[in-house]
């Protein structure tokens, strides 16, 4: 095991900010009320909720009370697509991609079972989403069209205004799932039309099991649980105090590092590309250019991605794989075979992502273990080729 740490799997996780830790420790020590009591230690708390509140609103360009707290991403996307279901009289439509993450597509499942009528839109070869598809999809049944922000796989960014403007003028709810870009890029909820917009800190270096769920004024759909008033009923139980104070920081920070973090972020993320496409047979997936700035996507063929994960994990580099082998399946990720990988395509593949605290230097030592992991790797393949 190499003495040097390289993380390069922001994408999965990030690590806090020691600015966020600070802003939070209060609310694990002293600050300790419930917000919800009437005391002076309960409204003090109460006090630092409804600012966090304000600070995620203003960061996303939302009104203050159209922020929802929740426990992250998956929570979000739950309350945004089966709350929007359960308003419905009779079962209805739902239009989504192929590519969404599970914490979406598992969900249209499930309301499949229930009666409600899915479409899942294919995308091209570099996962982009036609807008044109969306509209073609719609029916007088359609209730909420949810298309993600970007592909946590392959970074691809999807036209998300264009595809708010259609909703919009269809009167059909628009749900995106903005967990990838929300600190990343900026994000603008009115400019982007959408009506709900789920997101979660700890891809942002907050800290994990806090996220927020933005809902337009005005639109309507049912609570999933019950038992309290808090989040306006919304998504009642006690609220994650320190974790909404991390969440806010952390987004304030971000938003505000966007201009200079996203130049930054490019430029590794081309550097990185270039240098790992100077060895044979390695593919790019995703857009070259409507991408994530800290993304990259490729496939090493005729070798598998988990046998690459491991031997980067010796040199110290902490990367993520494309397929699902890790989660038990034989079968490759269904963005990867969506985007019209083959089989042994897909499972060669390895996720990359930078952010906050990455430099030039880890890019040197990454440019110059990975070749050799490969090299290594494909001398022992059974896949077809050696070198």
């Amino acid at each position: 095991m190499s003495d040097r740490q390289v993380y390069m799997d922001h994408g999965a996780t990030t690590p806090v900010r020691e600015e966020v830790l600070e802003a939070m420790l209060p609310f694990l020590r002293e600050q300790y009320g419930n917000p919800s009591s009437v005391h002076a230690k309960g409204r003090a708390v109460r006090s630092a909720v409804e600012n966090a509140r304000e600070k995620t609103a203003l960061a996303l360009g939302a009104n203050t009370e159209e922020i929802y707290f929740t426990s992250g991403g998956t929570e979000s996307n739950n309350i945004a697509l089966r709350g929007a279901a359960k308003k419905q009289k009779k079962p209805g439509h739902i239009i989504t991609s192929v590519v969404e993450h599970h914490a979406v597509l598992d969900v249209c499942r499930d309301l499949e079972k229930e009666g409600h009528r899915v479409t899942y839109l294919p995308v091209d070869s570099s996962g982009l989403l036609d807008p044109a598809a969306v509209e073609k999809a719609i029916t007088p049944e359609t209730f909420i069209i949810s298309i993600m922000a970007a592909n946590n796989e392959i970074g691809t960014l999807q036209p998300v205004g264009e595809i708010g403007a259609i909703a919009a003028g269809h009167n059909i709810l628009f749900h995106t799932d903005a967990v990838q870009v929300t600190g990343q890029l900026p994000v603008d909820v009115k400019k982007l039309q959408v009506d709900l917009l789920s997101l979660s800190a700890h891809k942002f270096n907050g800290p994990k099991g806090v996220g927020a769920l933005y809902r337009r004024k005005g639109v309507k759909i049912d609570p999933l649980y019950r038992g309290g008033g808090q989040e306006r009923k919304l998504r009642p139980g006690t609220e994650n105090v320190p974790g909404i104070i991390g969440l806010s920081r952390a987004l304030e920070l971000s938003v505000e590092e966007i201009p200079r973090k996203t130049k930054t972020l490019q430029s590794l993320r081309d550097r990185l590309i270039r240098g790992l496409l100077k060895i044979d047979d390695v593919v790019l997936n995703g857009h070259p250019e409507k991408r994530l700035p800290g993304n990259v996507n490729v496939s090493f063929k005729y070798i598998e991605g988990e046998s690459i994960l491991l031997g980067l994990d010796m040199q110290g580099i902490a990367a993520s794989s494309g397929s699902a082998c890790s989660s038990g399946s034989l079968d490759p990720s269904h963005v990867l075979s969506a985007i019209g990988l083959d089989h042994h395509t897909a499972h060669g593949s390895i996720r990359f992502t930078m952010g906050w605290g990455n430099s030039e230097a880890d890019l040197d030592y990454v440019l110059d273990k990975v070749p050799g992991v490969v090299e290594k790797l494909r001398l022992i393949s059974p896949m077809g080729k050696s070198v």
